[in-house]
């Protein structure tokens, strides 16, 4: 029989106490022992569940009890979680979580640690919720040389973009459903504002690469300013916004990012709605290979939990080693050095004055018209530097009939 400690009794952490309650007979049969909750650990009281018995308020009833050999970790954050996660690991108990910023904080330094004392640190459901992604890149994939990853891997905002195109809800009411139907937190900052996606792109390229990719220096923006009106524009040009993460490895280092896109409705990832996540990676041998699955939710995400501490019971005499190490240098490449081209709205006063200007400014455009909206000039920019574009865009407003800039989306 193999004991389990619970950190943090919340929606993923009950969830993982009641996938093993509820599939203990397959989990034993596919693992070869028992696995049982033997304490969770929260400061707060659950008279009412199923679980009340195992819970306790003292970290040491599981730190020093020698017959749990696996923590699972899912407080969140990077704070008390990275405390626990170093005590348990220098203890000699594996450790398995979700805790994406945890990993991608912090990741080559708990790795090295469960090195040390020759036990496994996983994180299967640290993205992607229940899609296997972890695994596959580090085992089926292993063969490749890995170029890059473009990815749908936050369920909240795709859940929210889906409302809004399908269904023509602005933004707010969107994120209002999301909340209410528990996709989204009480405070949905890290997930609408895109950094959340960001530390799950770090984590999939610092695996796929080889050295940590700091989330810290990826350029993010979130989906806040999208309005109904880029979605009907999107339509127009035969595309659907997303909020995409993407990361490419080039000798030189890496270039990542995380934005809303307008993507070709015939793109793989187009048709990728609701609180699903896709995930594309691409192989030099394999070519691309796509995931797809439910991003967020409490079983999801508990079942790939579960699924680091079968692998860690399976094969308990071998230490399951993800190593990346850190780089020498910076290897974040300046996003603004990449090519990329746009889609743009200004509100104008004089429309053909502003084409003219902007054309002379960036070169030729494709006009996109929208009925109603007469007094905004859009379009698509031709392939061009970032860094010059946005330099030259953010620069129009005040300019040639041009008030302001209303919209600026990345074209994929």
């Amino acid at each position: 029989m193999i004991k389990v400690a619970i950190l943090g009794y919340g929606i993923v952490g009950s969830g993982v106490a009641e996938v093993l309650r509820e599939n203990a007979k397959n989990i034993t049969e596919n693992a070869g022992q028992d696995i049982v909750v033997e304490k969770i650990l929260d400061v707060r009281d659950f008279e009412d569940s199923p679980d009340a018995k195992l819970i306790t308020k003292d970290p040491d009833e599981i730190f020093e009890n020698r017959d749990i050999r696996i923590i699972v970790e899912t407080i969140g954050g990077a704070g008390i979680a990275y405390e626990f996660t170093k005590r348990a690991l220098a203890s000699g108990k594996s450790v398995v979580t979700s805790n994406k910023e945890l990993v991608a904080t912090h990741g080559p330094e708990l790795l090295q640690l469960a090195k040390d004392h020759k036990v496994s640190y996983m994180f299967e459901a640290s993205v992607g919720g229940g899609i296997p992604i972890i695994r596959p890149i580090q085992q089926c994939l292993a063969a490749n040389r890995i170029t890059g990853i473009l990815g749908i891997l936050n369920g909240t905002t795709n859940y929210i973009l889906t409302k809004m195109r399908l269904e023509g809800k602005d933004f707010s009411d969107a994120l209002k459903e999301a909340q209410l139907n528990g996709y989204a937190e009480a405070n949905p900052t890290a997930d609408i504002e895109g950094h959340d996606s960001c530390r799950k792109i770090a984590i999939l390229s610092s695996l796929s690469y080889g050295e940590m990719v700091d989330y810290r220096k990826i350029s993010t923006v979130g989906i806040t300013k999208i309005s109904l009106i880029d979605m009907k524009y999107a339509e127009r040009l035969g595309r659907i916004i997303k909020l995409l993460a993407m990361s490419r490895k080039y000798e030189e280092g890496v270039y990542a990012r995380v934005s809303p896109v307008m993507l070709p409705v015939k793109h793989s990832l187009a048709n990728v709605e609701d609180v699903f996540n896709g995930i594309i990676v691409r192989g030099n041998a394999v070519g691309d290979a796509m995931f797809y699955g439910k991003g967020a939710g409490k079983l999801p995400t508990a079942s790939a939990v579960v699924a680091d501490i079968i692998d860690i019971v399976k094969h308990h005499e071998i230490t399951k080693m993800m190593v990346w190490k850190l780089p020498v240098t910076n290897n974040v490449l300046d996003i603004r050095d990449f090519e990329s081209f746009w889609f743009v709205r200004l509100e104008v006063s004089d429309k053909q004055a502003a084409l003219e200007y902007v054309e002379k400014t960036i070169g030729n455009v494709s006009v996109v018209t929208l009925k109603g909206y007469e007094q905004e000039l859009a379009f698509t920019t031709s392939m061009a530097n970032e860094g010059f574009l946005l330099q030259a865009i953010h620069g129009f407003e005040g300019k040639k009939g041009i008030r302001q800039l209303i919209s600026l989306i990345r074209l994929y």
